[in-house]
C-alpha cells in the first residue's frame, strides 16, 4: 500500500473539514482534537491557523456564511425580484439549511466586535434578499422589517424541521410555500389597507 500524498494544510482545508464535522456533529461538538484527528495531525499544528477553539468557530461563521451566500446568489437564475425570485431564493435557503444542518447552525452565529468579514458577508446575504423583494417596499425601514420577516419564516421553518416539529404527514415544501406566498401578499397588499 502506498503512503497516502501529502496534503498542505491549509485555511481551506482546515475549514472544509471542520464544516463536514459540524455537519456531521454540529458545532457545539467540535473540539479542536476532533478536527486534528480528522486532518490527521496533532492538535498543536492547528494553533498555526486559529488562536484556539472559539477563533476557528468564528472562521467557521464566516465559512458558513460564504457558502450560504453563494449558494443563494447561484440559485436564482434568471427571475425577477419579487414573489418568483423570492419563492426560489427561499427553497435555496432551506435547501442548504437540510444538506449542511451545523454549517447552517455556525452561519446564525452573530459576528463578533471587529469581525468585519463575518459582518460583510452577511450584509451580502440582506441585500440579496432585499433585492429579491424588489420594488414591493417603498422604503429602507420596511426593507429592513421585509426582510427579517422573511428570514424569521425561513429559519424558523427550517429549524422546526430539524428539530422534528413537523409530524402531521402533510407536505412540507407545501407548507413552506404557502408560509413564503403568504409573506410575500402581505408585504405587497400592505399599502392597499
Amino acid at each position: 500500500m502506498s503512503p497516502r500524498p501529502h496534503v498542505a494544510l491549509t485555511k481551506e482545508v482546515i475549514m472544509k473539514a471542520a464544516a463536514e464535522l459540524a455537519n456531521e456533529y454540529g458545532t457545539l461538538n467540535l473540539p479542536l482534537s476532533l478536527l486534528a484527528k480528522k486532518l490527521k495531525i496533532k492538535p498543536p499544528s492547528l494553533y498555526n491557523h486559529f488562536d484556539g477553539l472559539a477563533d476557528l468557530k468564528r472562521e467557521l461563521t464566516c465559512f458558513s456564511l460564504k457558502q450560504l451566500y453563494g449558494e443563494l446568489a447561484g440559485g436564482t437564475g434568471g427571475a425577477k425580484a419579487g414573489t418568483e425570485k423570492v419563492l426560489q431564493l427561499s427553497k435555496v435557503y432551506l435547501s442548504f439549511a437540510r444538506g449542511n444542518p451545523g454549517l447552517y447552525e455556525a452561519a446564525l452565529s452573530a459576528p463578533g466586535p471587529g469581525d468585519q468579514e463575518t459582518f460583510t458577508v452577511g450584509e451580502q446575504i440582506v441585500e440579496l434578499v432585499r433585492e429579491a423583494i424588489g420594488p414591493m417596499v417603498l422604503n429602507e425601514a420596511e426593507a429592513i422589517h421585509a426582510v427579517r420577516g422573511l428570514r424569521s419564516i425561513m429559519h424558523g421553518f427550517a429549524s422546526l424541521e430539524q428539530k422534528g416539529g413537523f409530524g402531521c404527514p402533510l407536505d412540507l415544501e407545501e407548507s413552506y410555500t404557502m408560509a413564503i406566498l403568504a409573506f410575500m401578499d402581505g408585504i405587497k397588499n400592505k399599502g392597499t389597507e
